[in-house]
């Protein structure tokens, strides 16, 4: 169960090896998250990152789990929920994708979308469930400024961004009140590994910001978390800006 600043005893994130995750599992486990799951495909990556939990004093292990692989999911995640209490899901596994090269290769785009969107779906639902079986828990879901309107620059990625953030804000909807809560998390550009050599865009952030931002929103219990708050007002502008000059905008 959560302390009485809502933090969670207990978290699984999905997408392992994630930075964003990763800094937030690291700053809860500062706090009292002390059983940490990290589901993500086996590799000396997922490893490296549970053993940095470890050293920050959590139990942290990890399990098989492939985002594409939705027919698996059920025997990878369900065993996890009917063993243990899991107080919070951090779902933050994505792929950014080439769009350049993309737009020229159907299935590398197909990709993008299934990993980000039916994959995110699947892995979400499952999730969902077993938190409301057992009666409370948070679900957390990294979404992005980029699924607030698809951009010439990156509409394949965005496109896939948009349509997870709006599953996880419906799914939010039916989940209210039966103890479950989802949050939905929209970063703008972060400095990581994902963007490392692209141009960095204004507002830009941290995942260490990030995780700062969602142990911020778990603790009020927000729905929808902004990163740096400020993109919530710049969004809102761009949303209704006319389509013709929306095109012209350098964004």
């Amino acid at each position: 169960m959560k302390d009485a600043f809502g933090t969670p005893q207990s978290l699984l994130i999905l997408g392992g090896t994630s930075e964003i995750a990763l800094a937030t599992a690291t700053r809860l486990a500062t706090r009292r998250t002390h059983k940490i799951w990290l589901a993500g495909r086996p590799s000396p990556a997922l490893e490296k990152a549970a053993e940095h939990l470890r050293a920050q004093g959590a139990d942290a292990r990890t399990i098989p789990f492939d985002a594409l692989d939705a027919e698996s999911h059920p025997t990878a995640l369900g065993p996890l929920f009917e063993e243990n209490e899991i107080d919070m899901v951090l779902l933050a596994f994505g792929i950014l994708g080439d769009q350049a090269k993309d737009e020229d290769n159907p299935l590398a785009a197909v990709r993008v979308a299934q990993t980000n969107y039916t994959g995110a779906v699947s892995a979400g639902l499952i999730c969902a469930r077993a938190l409301q079986t057992q009666g409370h828990g948070s679900l957390v879901v990294l979404s992005s400024v980029a699924g607030e309107r698809a951009r010439r620059a990156n509409f394949i990625y965005g496109s896939s961004k948009a349509g997870l953030d709006a599953f996880a804000q419906g799914l939010g909807d039916a989940l209210h009140g039966t103890g479950v809560h989802v949050m939905v998390v929209r970063p703008g550009f972060v400095r990581s590994k994902m963007t490392a050599g692209l141009e960095e865009a204004p507002m830009a952030t941290t995942p260490e910001a990030v995780a700062e931002a969602i142990e911020t929103g778990l603790r009020r219990r927000s729905e929808t978390v902004w990163v740096p708050g400020a993109l919530r007002v710049v969004m809102s502008a761009l949303r209704h800006v006319p389509r013709p000059v929306f095109r012209r905008l350098p964004v």
